[in-house]
Parts: structure tokens; sequence; C-alpha cells
């Protein structure tokens, strides 16, 4: 197989989409993702797949601490923003502050966590965060399938 039937093949798994900060020397750095799980409940615990090549990833190490937002249906141009799609806007995103730690405003679900491990696996390093805190807001989330956003349908019987 090759790398283009493997990507069209993991993009028919419908996933939420983040946007993963960590913050270094008082500038927060972030990045879209959609390689994000929960891992266990106690501990709490969740995942984030970093890819080598990612400028987030040598800022994450060093600041061995992360948050995950969890994007609410109307913020595509965050997710866009913050996956490179939209230059020269990443001036413009203002953050809110959940245990000390840069969140994205609006976000369904605000996610703090300290790095308790890193695993390098092909050619992404899989970050183990413990949960330190955590703010929810109501909302639909955004999703990205089949490589496009996407949002829920509302059930109709």
């Amino acid at each position: 197989m090759d790398d283009r039937q493997f990507r069209n093949a993991m993009g028919k798994f419908a996933t939420g989409v983040t946007v993963v900060t960590t913050e270094l020397n008082g500038e927060v750095h972030g990045m879209t993702a959609n390689a994000f799980m929960s891992v266990s409940l106690d501990p709490k615990l969740v995942v984030v797949s970093i890819g080598e090549r990612a400028r987030l990833l040598p800022k994450l190490k060093e600041a061995n601490k992360f948050t995950v937002n969890i994007l609410a249906s109307d913020q595509q141009e965050i997710s866009m923003i913050f996956a490179g799609q939209l230059k020269d806007q990443k001036k413009t995103v203002s953050f809110e502050r959940l245990e000390g730690q840069a969140v994205i405003p609006g976000a369904l679900a605000q996610v703090v966590c300290e790095v308790s491990a890193e695993h390098v696996e092909g050619d992404h390093t899989l970050f183990i965060g413990k949960v330190i805190d955590i703010r929810l807001e109501e909302g639909d989330p955004l999703v990205f399938f089949s490589g496009r956003y996407r949002t829920l349908a509302e059930e109709t019987n």
C-alpha cells in the first residue's frame, strides 16, 4: 500500500478536532491535531500524537505541559489558523487561562496536562498527559472526516 492509500483509509475515521497548545518563555505555541484520545480514568490520562517535523514538538518536550482544546462546531477558523492554513492570523487568537496554562475560549473542553511519559513510535511522539484540570462548555463539536471539516447532523425521527 502507498502513503496516499493509508492516509485515505485513516481519513475514513471521523474525529473531533483539537488544538494542542504549550507555553514556553511566555509565548503560546499550538497546532491542530485529531490524534488525541483518553487513555485512563484512574489516573486520568490522555494521549496526543505529535509528528517529528512539527514545530510544536521541541517546545512541548521542553515545557513538559500541554493543553488540549476540543473545538466547537463554530471554531473551524481557529483550527485552520493552528493548522497553518490561514497564515499571519495566529496573532489574532486570544487565550484564557486554566491552571496557569493558555486555553482557547469557547472550546467544548479545555484539558490541562502535565507530561507523564513520551513514546517515540514511527515518525511521531506520543505524549501521555496526566490531566490536572478541565473546563467544559456546551455545544456541538467540530468534526473532521475524509479530508473535510464537518458538523453533526441533527437526528430526525
